[in-house]
């Protein structure tokens, strides 16, 4: 048992984590963190009396910001001018066609030939749907997943040279010990992939997170997203696993909780990481200061992007370069579920890197694609974000790095998005997020 993970056994039993204790040495480059506020073990957030205030519709007026809502974070305000309500601005209307409604909590899809799709669902099934919306049996040889709340089966991708090896790689939250106390953690494995007899062999873990934590209270925040580079290495989202009040993992370089990982396919820490060979930092680091992360995709250059959720406020879309500090909890564009400002409020400090975009009050983002394909010409170079909480599909359009407007979409569907895919033909995929009766949407141009 690593040195990490007994340290998250006895946090997991502590009431309280004396505030005294500093934050872990930084990457190199940013100066060291503030010590967070109220380190503490993650809870549920409490709830909240009354009834729940209606959420009032976006506002769809041509040059506009979109939301209405007041900051969750009263002395918020953004570093630079576009960083957050980004005008609205209309393009392309949309046809959307239903595949499939026979879904249960799917979480993310691949393209595979002939019009077919590979779909994981949380529950640790995954299934292949064809074009015309037929669900196969579920695929054998998937191990056994921790199947609860926000988390279970996980991302699924195909390897660069899938046409020849069948590989895939997937990622799922793996019980650690026998039982319903038993600890998790977040893997990715490969496989090969027979679709004809809808079966998974050589299945390989090749990464786990080095901290197991109690699957109550700790079964959110999981990250899980992958992307396979140009290069063959792996990128993946690793959640910090913390709700309320936030704790200062994702500012450890000893754990892999709160950071973007960077592997080869067997598993080893990625050729010119930057913390290979540094003492007291996971080699597999790729960035750090993460909480939620949920959408993780290359622009056409090749530009890692990241979708994450804050917690009442500050959701963010994050350009990722190696080495950076991303700031949670340090600094946040939002506040704490009960209501504090988390580490006295900061939105900004030397040494952190800002998001590209934020949303204040948070839409849940999750799913990430860029659109560069020629089926719906003024989408060119968007960014499609999937909306669990404000169930939609934002496009947003990029100039130079910045947002420069934003467009919801599927509003009339009045269903949370989890995944969204660009199509071999153009078109835009779209998994919707229920228990039960989800949907595969297609998406072409009016």
């Amino acid at each position: 048992m690593s040195s990490v993970t007994r340290l998250l056994m006895m946090l997991a039993t502590a009431a309280v984590i004396p505030a005294s204790i500093a934050l872990a040495a930084e990457p190199a480059g940013p100066p060291p963190a503030s010590p967070v506020q109220a380190t503490q073990v993650p809870q549920a957030p409490p709830p909240r009396g009354g009834a729940a205030a209606p959420i009032p519709a976006l506002r769809l007026v041509e040059g506009q910001p979109i939301e209405l809502r007041v900051p969750e974070l009263a002395t918020d305000k953004p570093a630079f001018v576009g960083q957050t309500r980004a005008p609205y601005h209309a393009t392309t209307a949309v046809n959307v066609a239903v595949i499939t409604d026979q879904l249960k909590a799917p979480w993310a899809l691949q393209f595979l030939s002939g019009g077919r799709m590979l779909v994981t669902q949380k529950n640790g099934t995954m299934l292949i749907v064809d074009a015309k919306g037929t669900v196969s049996a579920p695929i054998s040889g998937v191990p056994a997943v921790n199947f609860q709340g926000q988390v279970g089966l996980l991302d699924v991708v195909l390897d660069n040279n899938y046409a020849r090896n069948k590989r895939i790689f997937f990622s799922y939250s793996e019980n650690v010990g026998p039982g319903p106390d038993a600890f998790t953690r977040i893997v990715m494995a490969s496989a090969s992939l027979d679709e004809a007899k809808l079966a998974l062999s050589n299945v390989k873990v090749i990464y786990r997170n080095n901290s197991e934590l109690p699957r109550n209270p700790n079964s959110a925040n999981q990250g899980g997203r992958i992307v396979m580079a140009k290069d063959g290495n792996l990128f993946m989202t690793v959640g910090d696993r913390s709700l309320s009040p936030p704790w200062d993992m994702a500012q450890r370089p000893d754990t892999g909780l709160g950071k973007i990982i960077r592997i080869t396919p067997e598993g080893a820490p990625a050729p010119g990481n930057p913390y290979l060979n540094k003492a007291g930092y996971l080699p597999e680091i790729y960035s750090f200061g993460h909480r939620s992360q949920e959408g993780l995709a290359l622009d056409a250059s090749g530009q890692l992007w990241e979708t994450e959720h804050g917690p009442r406020g500050g959701d963010e879309l994050n350009m990722i370069q190696s080495g950076k500090n991303y700031g949670w909890p340090v600094i946040v564009h939002g506040i704490d579920y009960p209501g504090p400002m988390i580490n006295g409020g900061f939105t900004e400090k030397p040494g952190y890197e800002q998001a590209a975009y934020y949303w204040d009050p948070v839409i849940a983002p999750s799913g990430l694609a860029f659109y560069n394909a020629n089926l719906f010409p003024a989408w060119k170079g968007s960014v499609l974000v999937g909306s669990l909480g404000r169930q939609m599909l934002d496009r947003l359009t990029l100039v130079n790095g910045r947002v420069v407007n934003e467009e919801p979409l599927l509003l009339d569907q009045k269903a949370r998005i989890r995944d969204v895919r660009v199509g071999p033909d153009g078109a835009v995929y779209v998994l919707t997020d229920a228990a039960n009766n989800a949907k595969l949407l297609k998406l072409t141009p009016k």
